[in-house]
């Protein structure tokens, strides 16, 4: 859809956060070359805050489906890719000094592969005591990545060949619903939404989510805008595919236990079968492609798994501290 002058009319600018990202969204209401703030506001801000990851948020978007009245032309603006290399400058080497393990793919992978007996994230929390507002909650933060599911992964398509492309596309394919529109993995989360009462328009929760959901999906914007990540953006991918099937069998526990519609139920239960599948896929071929061809990249892997998992963590660290005192995991209400 367009708006009156012809440019695309994706969702609204968000409400800024700090001095940052006031400047970012500042100058992209104007035209392109509008003066961006200086490294010093970057240098000022914490790599994890809000003020940075809305202002890289709000960099990565041009490159997905924009905002409203925002001129096309930011998306390649030769001062703001110079202030977002800045962010992703202090993002990144915050990421590599806390995750802080230098291992290789398979000890990464059995970290993972193995749940704890007596789990304590976030999809157990939910399936055993979550209520329907906290699911609610959960689903209107998460619809920052997976109304664009998938998406981000696809950016490493034209850096991998052989085997590892083969297997990538065979699993991106998947995803993006096998040549069905009503079964693309972002519009199964739309109906989730539509069946919790929730506003299913693209980037409707920005205002909501909290800096932690920001970060997360930051980081995969990050590794796979950048073909130098491209190692950190598979183990990404090989992270939320290897732990996606128990969690979406919680998840769709707990929307069955309150409650929730047959298309809600229906967006996890998908996950479970898929991704139990796409797991074998991404370890054996995609990881394992990757590696005959670049074993350089091992380390890479590696992180990519580890800042998954320690910014995932993050996240749900603090979606737990606010429910259990009672209080909402949101910056504003629904």
């Amino acid at each position: 859809m367009q708006s009156s002058d012809g440019r695309l009319a994706g969702p609204v600018l968000p409400e800024n956060r700090g001095e940052l990202s006031h400047g970012v969204v500042r100058a992209l209401r104007g035209r392109p070359g509008h003066p961006m703030p200086e490294g010093e506001v970057v240098a000022c801000a914490a790599p994890y805050g809000d003020d940075l990851q809305l202002a890289l948020y709000l960099c990565y978007e041009l490159h997905y489906r924009g905002f409203s009245g925002v001129d096309p032309d930011w998306e390649w603006d030769p001062g703001l890719l110079r202030l977002r290399g800045q962010m992703e400058r202090c993002f990144l080497a915050a990421l590599r000094m806390d995750v802080g393990r230098r291992r290789g793919v398979q000890e990464a992978l059995e970290d993972i592969l193995v749940e704890p007996l007596n789990g304590t994230g976030t999809s157990h929390f939910l399936k055993d005591r979550g209520e329907l507002w906290q699911l609610r909650e959960y689903a209107a933060q998460r619809s920052l990545y997976h109304l664009k599911e998938a998406d981000p992964h696809a950016w490493v398509l034209p850096r991998l060949w052989g085997r590892a492309k083969a297997a990538m596309v065979a699993v991106e394919f998947d995803e993006f619903g096998a040549g069905r529109a009503e079964q693309v993995h972002a519009q199964l989360f739309a109906d989730l939404m539509a069946d919790l009462g929730l506003d299913t328009s693209y980037g409707r929760y920005v205002n909501s989510a909290a800096s932690e959901m920001l970060t997360s999906v930051n980081l995969m914007s990050l590794f796979g805008l950048h073909r130098a990540l491209r190692g950190a953006l598979v183990g990404h991918f090989a992270a939320v595919e290897v732990t996606s099937s128990p969690g979406s069998r919680r998840m769709a526990h707990a929307l069955r236990r309150v409650g929730a519609g047959p298309a809600a139920v229906h967006f996890y239960a998908e996950h479970v079968e898929a991704d139990a599948v796409h797991e074998q896929v991404v370890r054996r071929d995609v990881i394992g492609g990757l590696l005959e061809e670049e074993p350089w990249l091992e380390k890479e892997v590696a992180f990519g798994i580890d800042a998954t998992g320690w910014v995932d963590s993050r996240f749900g660290d603090h979606l737990l501290s606010a429910w259990r005192r009672g209080h909402s995991s949101l910056r504003k209400p629904l």
